[in-house]
């Protein structure tokens, strides 16, 4: 285990004003400030995962990071102000640029197509968050069924200072959530430390060490993350406007749509609602499926569609979810509760019925529809 001793200093510049402020404070004037700092880390070498090192401003986070990963510390990237983000991966594939969003909770298509500069705090983090993972040399972002169960070697590390220090708390949870689970399931193919002020997110990184820089102290132990509770509520349409925007696609909702709202600690977190299949007896299907950006990554999405197939199927009726977003295909693919029941390359070709003028098919997109199987 390293043993890092650090000693920083700056010169102290004579003016009147620092002698008025030495005077007023009795700070005592030298020819140089200077700060040491003595910790220690868990090696390279070592087999972990997550790892955290957080304390107050000025208590040397930064130093120590930079000094002991200067290599591997991400410290931020240009975005360019006339393209969208999801161009701003270089020559990266774009299946594994969509793979890197949804592994960081950024899973709202409509904001993949737009500039940095116009996104939200929450969003701009999670893109900076993206980009750092993208560095690490040789990081194909893989589906689980491609993971090798024996790795050789240990994964290449991220580190990333002033993690979640512009965000707020709800956005730090989900997207902690969000980055521990893709690397412990191995879809992120990376070790990472987090740098921060925010003692708050050490149970959602679930982290293998804590370096608290307060105390000096550092902790070998794994955290668990905190339950999610979430209520499912029967609900009319009126709460479709605060999640419409973040949908991919821009139809309206249908009117005789069953509707239902998930909240946690009381506030809204997701909405999904279920329209009859065309033609087919006593079997409905998933028309909207959104978890607020916000929320994104920790898996209260695909909870929700499985509680919702859940009453339907105490019903009497058959579901299906019809979808082309990557993160639902993989969890309906290794999940026990759903079965693949179509696969379409091209989408579904339009249905001209004058009773059903609004109908929103698949056209022109890839998608997989399951049928759940769940009790």
């Amino acid at each position: 285990m390293p043993n890092l001793e650090i000693q920083v200093e700056c010169p102290v510049f004579d003016s009147f004003r620092v002698q008025q402020v030495a005077g007023m404070f009795d700070v005592p004037l030298e020819e140089k400030a200077h700060e040491r700092f003595s910790v220690e880390l868990p090696d390279l070498e070592e087999p972990w995962d997550v790892g955290l090192i957080v304390g107050p401003s000025g208590s040397g986070k930064s130093t120590v990071a930079g000094r002991f990963y200067e290599q591997q510390l991400y410290r931020g990237a240009d975005w360019p102000v006339d393209r969208a983000v999801i161009d701003c991966f270089g020559e990266t594939p774009l299946r594994q640029v969509v793979e890197l969003f949804t592994a960081v909770g950024f899973s709202s298509p409509p904001s993949w197509v737009k500039p940095y500069g116009v996104l939200s705090c929450g969003e701009r983090f999670r893109c900076d968050l993206a980009r750092a993972l993208a560095r690490v040399q040789g990081s194909g972002f893989r589906n689980e069924t491609e993971l090798n169960p024996e790795p050789q070697t240990l994964n290449p590390l991220v580190v990333f200072d002033e993690y979640t220090s512009v965000v707020d708390r709800n956005v730090a949870r989900a997207c902690s959530a969000a980055v521990a689970k893709g690397i412990r399931r191995g879809t992120i193919p990376c070790r990472f430390v987090a740098v921060t002020c925010h003692y708050d997110v050490a149970e959602w990184l679930e982290a293998d060490w804590v370096l608290d820089m307060a105390t000096g102290q550092l902790q070998r132990r794994r955290l668990r993350r905190p339950e999610i509770v979430v209520e499912v509520h029967r609900c009319g349409l009126a709460p479709w406007k605060l999640f419409a925007r973040h949908h991919y696609l821009s139809g309206a909702l249908a009117v005789g749509a069953r509707c239902y709202l998930a909240t946690w600690d009381g506030e809204p977190v997701t909405f999904c609602a279920t329209l009859p299949v065309i033609t087919r007896k006593n079997h409905r299907r998933f028309t909207r499926i959104v978890t607020l950006p916000d929320y994104q990554g920790m898996g209260i999405g695909m909870r929700v569609v499985a509680a919702v197939a859940s009453l339907h199927r105490e019903e009497g009726l058959r579901i299906n979810v019809t979808s082309s977003h990557p993160a639902l295909i993989r969890h309906c693919k290794r999940s026990a509760d759903w079965r693949t029941v179509n696969v379409r390359k091209a989408g579904r070709r339009p249905q001209k019925s004058a009773r059903f003028r609004g109908y929103r098919n698949s056209a022109g997109r890839a998608v997989v529809s399951f049928e759940y199987v769940g009790a």
